[in-house]
This record gives C-alpha cells, sequence and structure tokens, in this order.
C-alpha cells in the first residue's frame, strides 16, 4: 500500500554570507493514511524546516518528498498548514476568514460556502460567523483557522506549533478540540511541538530528532486503550506517564 506521505533520505541545509549550516541529515520515513505523527526534538533540529520542505516552500538538497506517490510541488494544493498564529485578517467576520483560502484558490461556490457553514456550527462557531476575531477566545480563533485549513479538504494537514501561543489551560482544551476533530475527519497530519505531553497525548506515533542537523534518533508507536479517545482522556492513563518517560529519556541521551 503506497504511504499517504513518504520522505526518503532528506537533506536540507542553509546558505548565509557566514556559509553552511546543515539543518536535516538523510532523514527518511513514512506517514500511513489517517495517522497522526508528532515530531519532536531540540530547538533547532531542523523540525520547521522539515515542514517546510515537505509543504514545498522549501527544494530539499537531495531527497525526496512523495504524497500519495506523487511529487510535492511548491503551493501543493493537497496540503493544509496550520501555524503557530491564526493569522485571522481583523477587518474581516469568522465566516469571511474561514472562506479565504477558497477566495484564494477561486474554489468559492455555493457547495463550499454550504461546507464552511457546517463546519463552524459544527466546531462551535455557528453563532460567532459574523463576528471579529477580536471577540473571539484564543481557542476560538485557532478553531477558526482549522476550519480555514479544512476547508480546502486538504490530503495532508501540517500543524506547526499550533497551540504554542495559548495559555496552558487554552492550550490543553484547543489541543483536544483540534485533535479530536482531525481524528474525526480521518485526517494524515504531521504536528511540530516542543511539548512531549502534547505529543504523547495526540499522536499514534513519535519521531524523535536528534540535535542539528536533525536526524532521526527513535520512533515511538503509542497505543492506548480504545475508550482513550481524546488527548485529556490519554492524560489520565498510566500508559500516558510511560510513554512520556521513555520520549524524554530518548531525548537526554
Amino acid at each position: 500500500m503506497i504511504p499517504k506521505l513518504e520522505v526518503s533520505h532528506l537533506c536540507y541545509s542553509y546558505h548565509t554570507m557566514e556559509g553552511e549550516t546543515e539543518a536535516l541529515s538523510d532523514l527518511s520515513f513514512q506517514v500511513q493514511t489517517g495517522e497522526f505523527l508528532a515530531v519532536v526534538g531540540p530547538s533547532g533540529c531542523g523540525k520547521s524546516t522539515l515542514l517546510s520542505l515537505i509543504c514545498g516552500l522549501l527544494k530539499p538538497d537531495s531527497g525526496r518528498i512523495l504524497l500519495d506517490g506523487q511529487p510535492v510541488l511548491e503551493g501543493d494544493t493537497r496540503i493544509g498548514y496550520m501555524l503557530q498564529k491564526d493569522h485571522l485578517f481583523e477587518w474581516r467576520t469568522i465566516r469571511s476568514n474561514a472562506c479565504l483560502g477558497l477566495e484564494i484558490q477561486k474554489k468559492m461556490d455555493p457547495d463550499h460556502e454550504k461546507k464552511v457553514e457546517e463546519l463552524l456550527k459544527a466546531y462551535g462557531l455557528g453563532n460567532f460567523a459574523e463576528a471579529r476575531p477580536s471577540e473571539l477566545s484564543g481557542g476560538m480563533r485557532q478553531r477558526a483557522a482549522l476550519i480555514r485549513t479544512l476547508a480546502l479538504e486538504p490530503d495532508l494537514l501540517l500543524l506547526d506549533e499550533p497551540f504554542s501561543a495559548l495559555d496552558y489551560q487554552t492550550r490543553l482544551t484547543v489541543c483536544d478540540d483540534i485533535s479530536t476533530i482531525i481524528r474525526s475527519r480521518k485526517k494524515t497530519a504531521v504536528l511540530i511541538t516542543h511539548d512531549l505531553s502534547e505529543a504523547v497525548s495526540a499522536a499514534d506515533r513519535i519521531l524523535i530528532l536528534t540535535r542539528r542537523p536533525g536526524r532521526i534518533k527513535d520512533t515511538i508507536s503509542i497505543t492506548f486503550p480504545k475508550e482513550a479517545d481524546s488527548p485529556l482522556k490519554r492524560r489520565n492513563f498510566p500508559e500516558f506517564s510511560v510513554y512520556f518517560n521513555e520520549v524524554w529519556k530518548i531525548l537526554k541521551e
């Protein structure tokens, strides 16, 4: 079976007037359809660079990146990218913000407009469709940003620390909300995070990178009982601390 995402022998270096800085070295991994992969590692190990390469914003020095067996190109509409900040425009309503990607890709039609309305209602923003971003909490704004991404129906979701700008309590709730939404829609996702608790509570598998240049140090599969069907519930199971300590130990070695 062809994996949803395949990264093979990926290498990338930044070039400046001062010289060359190797960011990623010989990185190879796969992500299966519907899988939620978390990537962790020390600061500066190339995690965000990896996402930029996967979505085509950067071109690798060597290696290849395939989505459904096809090369990823710059501006690939099969990939949705959710950043650390929501980047909602204050002069647009929440509905209008959610439709922005569709407008840019010239896909705004009655069917897609109806889909946005359904997403807003399904994820608790139906009564705030005409509100401005400043009238919403941080968690609600992140949900609006996710709806903007989901409206484009991407095959792969890239999440670059999307909860890091929130306070701790809100972060827990929003991580739970968004992870549950992604799983319920059976989306394939790659999450970059510094928060090991977040990785263990949300992911099916954790990819651990070394210090720069980033290489794969280890991979851990995450399995919880069926009733632990959300990040918040996972945190209450004994497996949570076992996986957390395992990842921490590998990082510190």
